[in-house]
């Protein structure tokens, strides 16, 4: 289908307070020769201007004002660069546990979480806490970057230990894919080019890893799903009887002559085009931006969705989501109504129980405790207006999420992740009804 090292890569940033992460992005691009000589020029200028001998590489990434003057991360910093390789977006997320919504914003994502971790500190809460994080949105793939190397003398069991400690704690977490790198991102070493002074290590460099990691298997590729965004009608004489139905590609593989299913309608149809970026193409998988073309006329508008004939999402007006809270004025409310976003599609919803809140530190579930405020995450049930089209997260990171926007502020206020299984829909589907 396509290249595994030409895809693009969304990586993020985790880990405690002065781990290193704003820097070890500054080596990144420095490094791989992807920033312009006057933005160089502007950072050791400002480095001069702090006082610092050194050329302060986190300045590439602290963007904000407010960063600068603090010396910390505090809002989700994006970048972009590319190597002959491979495209990168990289999200930069803060370190302090207050700002955790953050780094659930930046991971979402995310195909690779890099988790830093102090040498000189090792395993810490928040390195628990932000690794239980990248579990829970079911990121594919761990790096843990074991900084500030150059801090222990390089010192290769210091590293082991640290290394040890985290696949202890991490055998409990959901994780596919974990890789360890021991790393001075302020030295340069084993970031883009292997390090003279670690010569015990012989796996990959970072870079090396971000360009060769195979995220092409991240994506559904079995469950075919394209989320109506836009009716495409030119309304010209030369297309008067043009419709198409554009959207991105959220699972499975699409091809001209497959047979399809529309919902909410149930009707099925064959796919007579597919139209890409640079013109009519034989198929189409995530994330492919596309317009398909279909046989006959069908009532098919934004919030629709475009599904394959064999397994098909589960329709349903009752969900469970996991959720991370993000209002700071507001605690989630029992009873409380909200607007959901699935995909294209738009409801209004109710909480209809706050089940339990997760400790993110030790992954126990209080169901004591329903007090839900910012940065928590917890397990709720809701029922939603209409039916919305959905897939467990676990299955498909699109279709098995939502976001939740308070009606008055139009603020979003949670994250969510569906777990919902059969069995429980169609039992609660079962059930009563009552109007929001």
């Amino acid at each position: 289908m396509t290249d595994t090292t030409s895809a693009l890569l969304r990586f993020t940033t985790a880990g405690s307070v002065d781990d290193g992460k704003s820097t070890l992005i500054g080596r990144l691009l420095y490094d791989s020769k992807s920033i312009y000589q006057d933005q160089y020029e502007a950072i050791e200028r400002a480095s001069a201007r702090r006082g610092e001998e050194d050329i302060n590489l986190a300045l590439l990434t602290d963007g904000l004002k407010s960063e600068r003057e603090q010396g910390i991360t505090i809002d989700v910093a994006y970048r972009y660069f590319s190597t002959p390789k491979r495209k990168f977006i990289i999200a930069d997320t803060p370190g302090h546990i207050q700002y955790t919504r953050n780094m659930v914003t930046g991971a979402s994502t995310a195909n690779v979480a890099l988790i830093l971790i102090d040498a000189r500190n090792g395993v810490v809460e928040q390195t628990r806490r932000h690794a239980i994080i990248s579990s829970l949105l079911q990121i594919p793939h761990l790096a843990v970057c074991i900084n500030k190397m150059d801090l222990v003398d390089y010192d290769e069991q210091v590293y082991n230990k640290i290394k040890n400690d985290f696949e202890t704690f991490a055998q409990k977490l959901n994780v596919k894919d974990t890789q360890f790198i021991p790393i001075s991102a302020l030295k340069g070493d084993n970031v883009v080019n292997a390090s003279e002074a670690m010569s015990w290590y012989t796996g990959q460099t970072l870079m090396n890893y971000l360009e060769h990691v195979d995220i092409v298997n991240d994506y559904n590729f079995n469950d075919a799903r394209l989320p109506v965004q836009l009716v495409v009608r030119p309304y010209t004489d030369e297309y008067h009887d043009y419709r198409g139905y554009a959207g991105t590609v959220a699972g499975g593989v699409f091809k001209k002559g497959d047979k399809v299913q529309l919902l909410p309608s149930g009707f099925t149809t064959t796919i007579e085009k597919i139209q890409g970026p640079d013109g009519e193409q034989d198929e189409t998988f995530p994330p492919q931006a596309v317009t398909l073309l279909l046989e006959g006329e069908h009532d098919l508008s934004r919030g629709d969705m475009i599904v394959g004939t064999e397994n098909p999402p589960e329709l349903s007006q009752y969900l469970d989501l996991m959720v991370c809270w993000f209002d700071q004025s507001k605690p989630l409310r029992p009873r409380g109504k909200y607007v959901i976003r699935h995909t294209t599609q738009e409801a209004r919803c109710i909480v209809k129980d706050i089940v339990y809140k997760l400790d993110i530190d030790t992954l126990n579930e209080n169901d004591d405790d329903k007090e839900i405020n910012m940065n928590d995450i917890a397990r709720i049930s809701i029922r939603t207006t209409k039916p919305l089209f959905v897939d467990p997260y676990e299955d498909n990171r699109i279709t098995g999420s939502v976001i939740l926007v308070d009606e008055g502020t139009n603020n979003t206020v949670a994250a969510g992740m569906i777990t919902l299984n059969k069995n429980e829909i169609n039992m609660r589907n079962a059930g009563g009804d009552y109007e929001i």
